[in-house]
This record gives C-alpha cells, sequence and structure tokens, in this order.
C-alpha cells in the first residue's frame, strides 16, 4: 500500500511555543493576487499582538490590532509599520495611498503621524529594509501637515481622531511630486502640501509611522527623512484603512509572513515500539482571544492529503507541536500545515504552509549544514541561505546565538515577563525569517545560546537565578530572565527534538533539552554546554572581570577548583550512555554549542590579547578533561559554533590528539571578532601538520588544556560598508558535514560567507579544508597529520 505511516501510527500533540517568521507558502485555494487597492484587513481581525502576514511591526511588543485598528501601545519615536508586499521600485510610476489615523496619548509634544517612504538598507531587500532609516517622512504633526521640512498649518488638525491622510505621487522629469492632504471623517480637505523629491530616495519600504521623533529606545529606523529635523516629542496614534495603489510599486504575495510564520521539524529512529517518529513545531505570531489557537497537520497521500489530527498553540512562544509515531522513513512525504483565521464577520480563511519530510537517508552519506551565530548586521544572510537550499543537504544545524540582544533594534526588555518574551520573540522571528526556506523540508535541530536567553555569557548553574545586585550578565553564574522567559526560548528552539533523555526541569522549574536524534545512520547526540556549567565567581582570574585571563603569566591551573561543572553529572551520564548504545547506527556526531577548549587568542580587536576566556569550554578543566574521555569511548565528531571563528581541533586529556575531533563552524554573520594567533605571542606548538599553516600544531591553551589545531579561519578586521562584503571580510560562513557510513568517514566543508559552493574554486574555503577524518580517529586512532 502507499501510504506514509503503517497501521500503528501514533499521533500525539504537544501545545509549545516558538517564535520566529519563515517565507509561508500562500495555499493553493487561496488568491494569489494583492488587490490593485490594497487594503489593510485589521478592521477584519480579533484583537491580538499579530498584526497579520502583510506587515514587519517595529516594534513588535509596542504594536496591538485594538477594535479594528492598528495601534501603538508606545509613546516613544518611530514606531512603524513596515508593508511587505509593496515595495517602491518603478521610478516612472504613479502611486497613491491613504490611512485613518487618530491620537491615542500624548505627553508633551506631539510627535505626529503618518507615512514613511525610501526606507531602504544598503541592499535594497525588503527584509532588511524594514530596519533601515527612511528617505522621506509625510504627515501630521501639531496641527502641521509636512513632506519633508515642507510644511503648512492646518486647522482643526491639533488632536486629530479619524482624520485621513492621503499621499500622492508622480515622475515630474528627474524628481518626483508629492502631495499630502488631510480630510476629516465626513471627506471635507482640510489642507495640503506638495514638495518634489528626488525619485531615488521614494525607492524602498513604505510604512506607517506613529511618532516621528527620534527613537529613545535603541530603534535602528529612526531617520528624521529630508529637511529639518523632528522635534522630539511623546506621542501614540491608532491607524485604519490603509489602502495602497498604483505602477510605482512592485507587489509580491510571496513576502507575507504568517500567519505560520515557518516551521521545523525532527525525524529519528526510537529503537523502540514506536519506530521512526516524526517531531514538526508550527510558530505562528502571537494571536488573540479571538483566534483560532489549533494547527492542523496533514500529510500526501496519493493525490489528496490525510489529516493526521491538531495541535494547540502555547500561548506563551506560540508554538504547536506534533509527535507522530511510526512515520514511514523509506520515503519522502509531503505535509501541509493549517491554521483558519477567524474574522469577525464570522468568515474563517485557511491559511497553509506546505514541505515535506525527508526520506531517511539510508545506503548512502548524510550531509548536514552547520550553522551558528547570526549578527543582524548582516540579515537576512542570503548567500548563507541561498547556498544551503542550493546545496539540499539532509539536515541542518544551528548551534546557537539564533539572535543577539540589539536584534532589530528597538532595545532590550528584561522584565516583566510578558513583554520580555514578546520581546525575545520579535528578535527570534528574525532567525525563520532569514532561513524559513532551510528548515521547511529538511530534518532541523537548532538550540539555544548566552544570547538567545540575552545574556552576553551564561552560565547556567543548572539553572538557578542570578543575583544581580551588583550589576551585568556576562560574567556572574544563573540566569539573569525570568524562567518563563527561558522556558519559552528553549521551546521555541528544541520542541521538535526528538524525545528528550530525561525531560526533569532544572532548578526554578526550568526545562532541559538533551537527548539524541538517530537518523541516516547517524547518532546524533544534543547537549547544553553551559545549562550546568560552573559560574566565573567560584574563581578568581585578577583581571577585574571574572571570566577573562589577561596576564600572560597567571598560573590558570588554580582557577580549576573542586566541585566545578562544565556538562553536569545529568549529560555526563547521558553521554556515558549513548557512547555505549550502538543500536540503529555506525557512526556518531555530538551537538553542542562551542569547542571544548581555548582556541582563541586575540578577543574583541585585533590586539585584544586574552591567555584565556572562561567562557570557552577548556574551562573547568577538570569537568572538560573528564568530558573529552568520555568522548573518547562514544568516537564522536563534535560540531559546535559561538566563537565566530571556525577551528578544526582535536582534544586531548591524557595525552595529545587521544580524543575526538572538533568542527567549530564558521559565524553566518560575525560579530565580536575572535582570532587565533599563537605564532604571534611565542606559544610553543610541537608536530605542526604536514600543510605547514601557520597557527597550527599541537599546543597547550591558556587553561592548560591539550588541544591539536589543525586549521583556522582567521578574519580581516571588518572595513567594508556592504552588509555581505562586511560579512565575508569578517570571516563569516557555514559548515558542511558529509557522513559516510559505508567508509566510515567524516568530509568537513568550510564555506566563506559570499561563494558559490559548487563551482569548485578553492579560494571558496577557510585555510586548510576541505578535510576528510576517519571514524578511528575520533578515539585517537590518528591518520592526519
Amino acid at each position: 500500500m502507499n501510504r506514509p505511516f503503517s497501521r500503528r501510527t501514533a499521533l500525539k500533540t504537544i501545545g509549545v511555543g516558538t517564535a520566529a517568521i519563515g517565507l509561508t507558502k500562500p495555499a493553493a485555494s487561496q488568491a494569489q493576487q494583492i488587490p490593485a487597492n490594497y487594503q489593510s484587513d485589521w478592521h477584519t481581525l480579533p484583537d491580538r499582538v499579530f498584526l497579520g502576514a502583510d506587515y514587519w511591526a517595529n516594534p513588535m511588543e509596542d504594536w496591538r490590532i485594538v477594535k479594528g485598528a492598528a495601534e501603538c501601545l508606545s509613546l516613544k519615536g518611530d514606531r512603524n509599520i513596515q508593508l511587505l508586499t509593496h515595495q517602491f521600485a518603478n521610478l516612472k510610476g504613479a502611486f497613491e495611498m491613504s490611512v485613518k489615523i487618530s491620537q491615542v496619548e500624548v505627553k508633551g509634544k506631539d510627535g505626529g503621524a503618518g507615512f514613511r517612504l525610501g526606507n531602504r538598507s544598503d541592499i535594497n531587500e525588503y527584509r532588511s529594509n524594514c530596519f533601515s532609516r527612511a528617505s522621506v517622512l509625510a504627515g501630521l504633526r501639531e496641527g502641521r501637515l509636512f513632506i519633508g521640512n515642507t510644511e503648512v498649518a492646518v486647522a482643526k488638525t491639533n488632536k486629530p481622531k479619524g482624520l485621513v491622510l492621503k499621499l500622492t505621487g508622480a515622475p515630474q522629469g528627474r524628481m518626483y511630486k508629492l502631495t499630502l492632504t488631510v480630510a476629516d471623517a465626513r471627506g471635507s480637505r482640510l489642507g495640503e502640501v506638495s514638495k518634489a523629491v528626488t525619485a531615488a530616495s521614494l525607492l524602498g519600504n513604505i510604512a506607517l509611522a506613529s511618532n516621528f521623533s527620534p527613537d529613545s529606545g535603541g530603534g535602528r529606523g529612526r531617520g528624521k527623512g529630508k529637511g529639518k529635523a523632528a522635534p522630539r516629542g511623546s506621542a501614540r496614534y491608532r491607524f485604519e484603512d490603509w489602502v495602497v495603489s498604483g505602477d510605482a510599486f512592485a507587489v509580491s504575495a510571496e513576502h507575507r509572513f504568517g500567519p505560520i510564520l515557518w516551521s521545523q521539524y525532527t525525524l529519528s529512529d526510537s529503537r523502540g515500539k514506536d519506530g521512526f517518529v516524526l517531531k514538526l513545531s508550527a510558530l505562528t505570531g502571537p494571536l488573540g482571544k479571538g483566534d483560532d489557537k489549533e494547527i492542523e497537520l496533514q500529510a500526501g497521500r496519493g493525490k489528496g492529503w490525510r489529516k493526521l489530527g491538531t495541535a494547540r498553540l502555547d500561548e506563551d512562544a506560540w508554538t504547536a507541536t506534533f509527535r507522530v509515531a511510526g512515520w514511514d522513513e523509506k520515503k519522502e512525504t509531503p505535509y501541509k500545515l493549517i491554521f483558519r483565521q477567524k474574522h469577525l464577520d464570522g468568515s474563517v480563511t485557511e491559511h497553509e504552509r506546505t514541505g515535506v519530510i525527508k526520506a531517511n537517508p539510508s545506503g548512502r552519506p548524510l550531509r548536514l549544514a552547520a550553522m551558528t551565530c547570526q549578527k543582524d548586521y548582516a540579515f537576512p544572510y542570503e548567500p548563507v541561505a541561498n547556498n544551503i537550499v542550493k546545496l539540499d543537504p539532509d539536515m541542518a544545524y544551528f548551534s546557537g546565538d539564533q539572535l543577539y540582544e540589539n536584534h532589530g533594534g528597538y532595545g532590550l526588555i528584561r522584565r516583566p515577563e510578558e513583554p520580555a518574551i514578546l520581546n525575545y520573540l520579535r528578535k527570534y522571528y528574525m532567525h525563520g525569517w532569514a532561513f524559513g526556506e532551510v528548515m521547511r523540508n529538511r530534518p532541523t535541530v537548532v538550540i539555544p545560546d548566552d544570547h538567545d536567553v540575552f545574556q552576553g555569557n551564561y552560565w547556567g548553574e543548572g539553572g538557578a537565578p542570578m543575583d544581580t545586585t551588583d550589576g551585568g550578565a556576562s560574567s556572574k553564574g544563573g540566569y539573569i530572565e525570568p524562567v518563563r522567559m527561558v522556558n519559552v526560548v528553549h521551546r521555541t528552539t528544541t520542541a521538535h527534538h526528538p524525545d528528550f533523555f530525561d525531560p526533569t526541569p532544572v532548578k526554578q522549574n526550568m526545562t532541559v533539552y538533551y537527548g539524541d536524534m538517530v537518523y541516516g545512520g547517524v547518532s546524533f547526540a544534543i547537549v547544553s554546554d553551559r545549562q550546568f556549567k560552573s559560574g566565573p565567581e567560584k574563581v578568581d582570574t585578577g583581571s577585574g572581570r571574572a571570566d577573562h585571563v589577561k596576564d600572560m603569566d597567571v598560573d590558570t591551573a588554580h582557577l580549576d577548583k573542586p566541585g566545578l561543572e562544565l556538562l553536569g553529572e545529568r549529560q555526563e551520564k547521558f553521554l556515558e550512555q549513548w557512547g555505549e548504545d550502538w543500536r540503529g547506527h555506525s557512526m556518531k556526531v555530538l551537538l553542542s554549542q562551542t569547542v571544548l577548549a581555548g582556541v582563541a587568542t586575540h578577543h574583541g580587536g585585533y590586539n585584544g590579547y586574552l591567555k584565556a576566556d572562561l567562557d570557552s569550554n577548556g574551562w573547568p578543566q577538570t569537568a572538560r578533561n573528564r568530558t573529552v574521555r568520555i568522548l573518547k569511548k562514544a568516537r564522536p565528531l563534535h560540531i559546535n559554533g559561538d566563537q565566530h571563528l571556525t577551528t578544526l581541533t582535536q582534544y586531548g586529556a591524557d595525552k595529545q590528539r587521544d580524543s575526538c575531533w572538533s568542527f567549530c563552524t564558521p559565524a553566518i554573520a560575525a560579530g565580536y571578532p575572535r582570532w587565533w594567533r599563537p605564532d604571534e605571542v611565542g606559544m610553543k606548538h610541537e608536530n605542526r601538520p604536514r600543510h605547514g599553516l601557520p597557527n597550527t600544531g599541537e599546543f597547550i591553551d591558556g587553561l592548560g588544556n591539550k588541544v591539536y589545531v589543525y586549521a583556522v579561519g582567521n578574519p580581516e578586521v571588518g572595513r567594508k560598508k556592504n552588509r555581505y562584503e562586511l560579512a565575508h571580510q569578517k570571516a563569516s560562513g557555514f559548515g558542511l558535514v558529509t557522513i559516510d557510513q559505508k567508509k566510515k568517514t567524516y568530509h568537513l566543508d568550510c564555506f566563506r560567507f559570499q561563494i558559490d559552493p559548487t563551482d569548485g574554486k578553492k579560494s571558496n574555503q577557510f585555510p586548510g579544508w576541505p578535510v576528510t577524518l576517519q571514524q578511528r580517529e575520533m578515539g585517537g586512532d590518528n591518520v592526519i597529520g
């Protein structure tokens, strides 16, 4: 029989949360076209945070649909709504748009409301444009209608209630004439202003703005437009009936995001009665009381679809997770996720996201794309995302820092819990927005790291709360964020992972996520480097910062105190058992956040020497060596990230090169730079590899650990202006690991950011790559040299 599941297929649903955004394909039954006269649909939707698939709200947590309008909740400056489906692209075309505005609250000066035009990044890409400055501002502010620095006073508009702003534009030689009018609720025109601007200044996104004043909360899109700076004010507005038309716009329904933002799944051999188990999470934007809270999952069967069941959205993380046992892993199966949008008039619109569940790659090598660290200066990271889709690996792995605290601008919210969660979700959505297509059609493992939980570094202390009585979050043990927010991070990243080894929560009832995934004849152990790790304040580095050792002459052996933890007893127990369990696979891979050694000599700036960084997993040394000995028995390849510096190393505990290898992949977009330049600072080495590359060989790192460095991808000092050129210069990129079960080898490619990985150029990869390692080398039986 041609069906995707066995007769004993079981469906279990778990409501879990995830927040992110990907590219959601409209349902085949839905109209693919956008009407010539586009109109906002807020008047049809229930009250909620998520404004809809057509918009990106800056910042999301400051906006709501309230009684049929998009309402800003913040008095801060430059809050805006970007229209994703329309980009000003045709300089010879004309346009018209209008919106009804109402002032909700004002304190002091009125920052006004209206339109932002020419929202354009350096690459003029619609997602990146959402976080750019506007070239032209046009609106109503303190009774004055304005376009740029041209303004006129208009009576009866000081406190707008239901006033309609209408902006029209048409080419005028090399210029472009804009005309802005304001009318009352009855349609009577109250005033008008016109201005000619350079046509090119209008290219990019269009947006609505509440409070044109510069943002005081870390926003990026606080451009003042052409002409006189907007006076600083404190006001908030609501918007209704945004209507847009004209052939000046390039229009694309494919730019919509949501309501199903993206999906992510794993497929794993349970090695038990459940057979292969599919775990899949669907992620939506934050919905409201009047919305449906269920997602339906269907699987392709012949020319039709078979309903597998429904899962309820977790109302913190806005993720619905399915568990389907008895999956037929031998063939590729289409899937479809359905969300039913309820409208205020009682009608329902179905929204779909489709993809495929790949067949288990049995009998051939498995190819894994490995990525880490997404600094948003290079958002949406198209060279990496597009290259991975082009290479079509069997599996994808994101090893942490899917976001940074300043992602998307507009500040960081740590407390209270609910706004902190929304602040996190908004930043995490950028991950799915960029990599939704990567995750659509292949198993994906995602784990959180320090920045994902809003900490520059974190040392989890088994889930303990951080003592914040005397300062920051980077050099102290425990979690600074409320546990409710941390659990949302875990659900959004790991709820779709195979069943956890031991799901018992830790301190504060914080969730854990360690366990393994068996796929393609390979077992992938997934662990958290830092959830159980001891805090650096338990030792004294003598450098003024608890986690940095700056003095080259300091003996770091004194930092290795009894009782300090790295992976923790629970995860060590898991790895011990995992190393002895070879059911259903013949090769192993360890997936975690970062490398078990201090393979960086310079941090932050080119001359920023550090002897040791306790954030590396070379500390605590005894716990590190205990882990390295466990891994020697299991013989895995360790794939990790975090460092913004790609390295290929081999661990030693009792002697050099007596355990497994580590592939620390390049950052997707490297931010804080690091270098490994031991030759310059006089670190002794032995047995430099045959390739003779500098800074390689057997070293004792700054913490006293044995490490063999085979290859390193040091960055240049970043100076480029273009975001993608800068990312390339800063040694960004991604890894590709090909695991051959028959040959018992791991082939490692380490690609740079801005290349074509299929053209065969040697310069596509960092020095020392590609490399092929044998499985027996993972236990210290070394071949390569």
